[in-house]
């Protein structure tokens, strides 16, 4: 078997660096909040299904 090694440029580890010090810094300002009966605030990047999103939103008439 052969090992393959991913290149990855230094351009990405320093976005990479600076994305997590923002966040840092961001999360020491404004604390992640926990909704009642929810889950705390997560930043994975990840937007919340659509079915999900229509239940938060007030039916409109």
């Amino acid at each position: 078997m052969t090992n393959v090694v991913r290149f990855v440029p230094k351009s990405e580890l320093e976005r990479q660096r600076l994305i997590r010090e923002a966040r840092s810094i961001y999360d020491s300002i404004f604390p992640p909040v926990t909704v009642c009966g929810g889950q705390a605030d997560d930043r994975s990047g990840q937007s919340a299904p659509p079915e999900a999103v229509a239940e938060s939103q007030p039916k409109q008439r």
